[in-house]
């Protein structure tokens, strides 16, 4: 006599084709098979449905059954190809490029003072755009005959902003200014420009170097700089195209380094217009060269000076 075969004799082949996760257990077991143990069984799913095998291990090990028994074995062929395409995705992730290095060269030179002749260091990208030194030296003399003193600058102290290369401000104590601050905020011109320039020309002790943004130096003046946040010269040197210069003359005008007798540089492109004050202070001078212009601001008393000397 046949025995027709129930969920319980389903062979090894027969082991992923029933419904997933399932057990089949006959609901009237015969003497025969009344011991005859439960099988768990995995339904045979399309592949984008197919139970990982993590899973079914898992699944396996909790109700304590041998998972090698009824799982296949991966072939090492399929191993390979696996490890294969691990290594082809990692292959595929883009490499960043290293950034080329930046290099100095020496074109910039101190017109006057102690330091005079001295050259002084700027990169050779256009990440940096000194001031001309045509535009430097129109602005000293301006400044010095204002202050009454043709030959050097009035003593006080200099605020350098967008620093750079620091020949304003290097080129401030040279002409008799006591004291430079230089405002930059990339560490790299901070380290293989800026200061080189102040260790050549012998400025270092009477320079501070504050490494920050301008916006948030001059809204943050006197945590840089204590009480004694007033400068007596200002320069403002910024990357053309980077800037609001409505926005960036209001900030000064409202900052604490601006006081009743400082002077302030700015220098600005054209097609930009530029107001008749800055704070308290007055236009003195504004001068155009090429595609360059300068505008400088002070007391009431250097605008009389400054036109008597021009």
């Amino acid at each position: 006599m046949a025995i027709l075969p129930t969920s319980l004799h389903q062979t090894r082949s027969d082991f992923l084709q029933s419904n997933p996760y399932s057990f089949s257990m006959p609901s009237k077991p015969t003497r025969r098979f009344a011991r005859h143990p439960f099988v768990i069984t995995f339904s045979n799913k399309p592949r984008s449905e197919i139970v990982g095998n993590d899973k079914k291990r898992e699944f396996l090990e909790k109700y304590g059954l041998n998972p090698d028994e009824f799982l296949p074995k991966q072939s090492r062929k399929t191993k390979r190809r696996g490890e294969q395409g691990n290594s082809e995705k990692k292959n595929n992730t883009p490499v960043q490029e290293p950034k080329p290095l930046r290099e100095t060269h020496k074109l910039l030179q101190v017109l006057g003072g102690t330091a005079r002749r001295k050259k002084l260091l700027s990169p050779k990208s256009m990440d940096v755009r000194p001031m001309m030194e045509v535009v430097k030296g129109a602005a000293f003399s301006i400044l010095q005959a204002a202050g009454g003193s043709p030959q050097s600058l009035r003593p006080g102290r200099w605020l350098d902003l967008y620093s750079g290369t620091g020949s304003v401000g290097i080129e401030a104590i040279s002409r008799g200014c006591s004291e430079a601050h230089f405002v930059e905020m990339d560490p790299w011109v901070i380290s293989d420009v800026l200061q080189p320039n102040l260790e050549s020309t012998g400025f270092l002790e009477a320079s501070v170097i504050h490494t920050a943004r301008v916006e948030t130096f001059l809204e943050n003046a006197q945590r840089y700089l204590g009480k004694e946040a007033e400068f007596d010269y200002i320069s403002v040197t910024p990357p053309y195209m980077l800037v609001d210069y409505a926005v960036l003359m209001d900030q000064i005008s409202n900052s604490s380094v601006v006081g009743e007798n400082t002077f302030v540089v700015v220098e600005y492109p054209l097609r930009t217009d530029m107001l008749d004050s800055c704070a308290s202070l007055v236009k003195i001078a504004d001068r155009r060269f090429g595609r360059t212009h300068l505008a400088i601001y002070g007391p009431q008393w250097a605008q009389k000076k400054s036109k008597s000397e021009t």
